[in-house]
Order: C-alpha cells, then sequence, then structure tokens
C-alpha cells in the first residue's frame, strides 16, 4: 500500500512539475509574441486584419501622406514617470486658436500615421494638433508594449505639458485608434485627468487587455485563456510593470465625465464590435456610438471618410466652443 502512495505522489509531483513548467515557457512564449517590442511576424497574415482595397488604398496611397510631409513639424520629447523618453510632434493651426487634438495610434502603429485623421482637424476645423509615439513606438523608448494601460499617465503628462505651451484656455479633445483608443478610455477616468480635455473620440476600442487577450487566444490559437494567460499577466507585471486585469478602459469609463464617441465597424473581427457595445453602455458621461457597416477593424474612416468626419464634427460642436 505504501509504495504504491508513494508512486501517486511521485507521479503528482512529475505532473505539477510539468505544468509548471508549461506555464513558465508558455507565458514567457506569448509575452515575446505580444508584449515585447519587436516586430510581429504572426500577424502579417492575419485575416482578421485584412481590409477592403479601399481602405487599404487610403492607408497606403492616400493624400493625407503628402500632407503630413510636408508639415514643418515641433518635435517635442517628454520623461516618462518611469523614465522614459517619449517623443511627439505639434503642428500649430494654421491661425490662433483655443483648440486641440490630441491624437493616438494602434499596435505596431506610430504617431505620424494619426495624419489620416489629424489633417481634417487642422484643415477643415482649424485644430493645433499633437501626434505621440506611444512608448515602445516609433521614437520614444521602451522595451514593451503598454496596450494602453501605462500610455494612459504618459498621455496625461503630454496633456499637462502641452496645457503649459498654449495656456490654461485651451481645449483638448483626444481622438485615439484602436490601442490608441483603449489609451484615452483609460485615462478618461483619471482623477489627474487636465480640466482643459473637453472630449474623447475612442475607434475601435477594446474594453480591457485581458479580455481582448482572451478573445485573440481563443481565435487565434483556440486556446482557453485560463491559466495561461494569467500566468503571462503576471510575467507582464514583473516586466512591464501591469497586469491585463488592471489595464482596464472599462473601469475607467464607468467613472469619468467627459463626453465619448464610441466608432466601431460592423465586421471588426479582431477587436470584436460587442467591446464597444459594452464600454458604452457602462459610460457614465455623455456617450454616443457609431457603427459602421461592413467596415472591419480601424477601416471605419475609409468607408465613409465624409460621414466619418460629419459625426465627429457634430459631436464636437455640441462639446467644443468655437470660437
Amino acid at each position: 500500500m505504501s509504495k504504491i502512495r508513494i508512486k501517486w505522489k511521485r507521479l503528482l509531483v512529475l505532473f505539477a512539475t510539468v505544468f509548471l513548467l508549461i506555464q513558465i515557457i508558455g507565458s514567457f512564449f506569448f509575452y515575446e509574441l505580444a508584449v515585447k517590442r519587436g516586430p510581429k511576424d504572426f500577424l502579417q497574415k492575419n485575416a482578421d486584419l485584412e481590409v477592403s482595397d479601399k481602405a487599404m488604398n487610403l492607408f497606403l496611397n492616400g493624400d493625407w501622406i503628402g500632407w503630413v510631409a510636408d508639415q514643418n513639424f515641433e518635435r517635442l520629447t517628454l520623461t516618462s514617470r518611469d523614465g522614459l523618453k517619449l517623443s511627439g510632434y505639434y503642428l500649430p493651426a494654421s491661425k490662433p486658436t483655443d483648440k486641440l487634438v490630441i491624437l493616438t495610434h494602434g499596435y505596431l502603429g506610430n504617431a505620424k500615421q494619426m495624419g489620416l485623421f489629424g489633417q481634417h482637424y487642422h484643415n477643415d476645423l482649424d485644430y493645433n494638433i499633437f501626434m505621440p509615439d506611444a512608448r515602445g513606438h516609433g521614437k520614444s523608448e521602451g522595451n514593451y508594449y503598454g496596450f494602453g494601460w501605462p500610455d494612459r499617465l504618459d498621455l496625461i503628462d503630454w496633456t499637462q505639458l502641452l496645457v503649459e505651451k498654449l495656456g490654461t484656455d485651451i481645449k483638448v479633445v483626444y481622438h485615439g485608434l484602436s490601442m490608441g483608443a483603449a489609451t484615452v478610455l483609460m485615462a478618461s477616468g483619471e482623477e489627474e485627468l487636465p480640466s482643459q480635455v473637453k472630449a474623447i473620440i475612442a475607434d475601435s476600442p477594446y474594453a480591457s487587455v485581458y479580455q481582448l487577450f482572451q478573445y485573440q487566444m481563443n481565435r487565434m490559437f483556440h486556446l482557453p485563456a485560463f491559466p495561461l494567460l494569467d500566468s503571462t499577466s503576471v510575467l507582464t507585471k514583473i516586466r512591464a510593470g501591469y497586469s491585463f486585469r488592471e489595464a482596464s478602459a472599462l473601469k475607467e469609463v464607468e467613472k469619468t465625465s467627459v463626453p465619448i464617441l464610441y466608432i466601431h465597424g460592423e465586421s471588426d473581427t479582431f477587436v470584436p464590435t460587442e467591446l464597444t457595445k459594452d464600454l458604452y453602455r457602462h459610460t457614465s458621461s455623455d456617450a454616443e456610438l457609431y457603427l459602421v457597416p461592413n467596415a472591419n477593424h480601424g477601416e471605419s474612416i475609409a468607408l465613409d471618410e465624409d460621414k466619418y468626419n460629419m459625426k465627429i464634427d457634430q459631436f464636437l460642436n455640441r462639446y467644443i466652443e468655437f470660437k
């Protein structure tokens, strides 16, 4: 009897050891795959990121690209609270104004890609525009991607820097895309959010990092979230300073007072439309929801640019006092 008991104990210890090794190896694998700074080849042929020919043409050949190249941006830098040197690009309006939009880009993107949206703000709405490189992106330092959570504090610090630069009467709009949309929402409920932030536009956001990865693990790898996602979250907390569960836009919009316009493609399979609907339902401030038929992730502006800009204009007219 004792020999059988010893044998079972050894088997249990072996099983626990193997399980622990799988979790450790898997955590490092998924951290390297998604969180660590660097190229992400696994996304290159992801069907969920395929967009229409119309969208691809706008992204790669739109006149906004030449417009960005022609502008004389002022390069600004900021040292983050944890010592990273961050970079951004400021462009004053063509005439004096008290309006500023801060445009935040998506995962693996960079600041100047937001010129796709900035051109309208600058040329048609006469806004000052600012486009920061998120930590780990573009010319900003950082060896990991924050998925919006540490970035929310960077955004608040950028806003404070720009308020000092432009004056306390400045009216600030946040406009983010995908990860950038999550960033602006994650900042929206913070007590230290500058009072100058008057409106937020969130295009294709996710409700929380854990929820996003839970969906992606199932869709891409056919794996359950628990326990591998939780162990990866622990590793991310150790290496990058945040966990997936704490990185929640949902918790922030539940306490925000800033009006929010949500935009999402109804055919988005990379970040499900339901996540934005959930955010909209839980938002404590004035909120609007604009769903774009047939649009995949991040391509809403491309399918009907005129209507997209009209929605923005109508929203801002309600919450920004124009001079």
